[in-house]
């Protein structure tokens, strides 16, 4: 059954933090009383990664890694998972096939979020990226993660086209610094729904 709430976590690239927020958020949300879950697909990784990305996002939701993402869809070599899969001699998923795959629990969901992989236009699957991923899911809210620093401008004007609406952009790793401040003003006034906290972004995703 669809999530009451249904969120697609896209980044404006690899490890801007998606992860990070995604586990953040859900492990408060839960910590407030709601039911949630989280799905990923496919995901790739360096065999010497000490935990995946199925590992944390189960560790915050109560899941195992297997349900946030199917084992068959782990590809244990550092590349986009089509590119993966390819390297190690599988036939590379396609978005109808990631899309069957992903079940959600049975007990009703009150927040569900998807992570997608790289950024917007990276390769997911033989024939999508992360974008046409958030696109076939329908989410009621995208969140985009993109770094707060230097660069956070064009990231974000770049990424939001391929986003699906309503979008929330989450500024990672904000200090307050003048920079990030004047980012964070500049995105604001280019009418961008602009975020900086777990708090705050946990709060958006039931609210909107």
């Amino acid at each position: 059954m669809r999530p009451d709430r249904l969120v697609v976590v896209l980044g404006t690239g690899t490890g801007v933090g998606k992860t990070w927020l995604s586990a953040a958020v859900l492990a408060q949300l839960k910590a407030g009383g709601l039911n949630v879950a989280a799905r990923k697909p496919v995901q790739s990784f360096a065999p010497c990664d000490p935990e995946t990305d199925a590992d944390v996002l189960g560790l915050a939701t109560g899941e195992a890694p297997e349900q946030v993402c199917p084992k068959h869809r782990w590809y244990a070599v550092e590349m986009a998972p089509p590119i993966a899969a390819a390297f190690l001699g599988i036939p590379p998923p396609s978005l109808d096939e990631l899309v069957a795959e992903l079940a959600w629990p049975a007990e009703p969901v009150d927040v569900g979020i998807v992570e997608t992989v790289g950024g917007p236009r990276s390769p997911l699957a033989a024939d999508a990226d992360s974008a046409a991923l958030a696109a076939a899911m329908g989410p009621d809210v995208t969140v985009l993660v993109a770094h707060a620093g230097l660069g956070a401008i064009n990231a974000v004007r770049l990424c939001a086209p391929s986003a699906p609406r309503p979008l929330v952009v989450f500024l990672n790793h904000f200090d307050r610094t003048d920079l990030h401040d004047r980012n964070l003003r500049w995105l604001q006034a280019e009418g961008f729904d602009v975020v900086t906290s777990v708090a705050e972004q946990a709060g958006r995703l039931v609210a909107l």
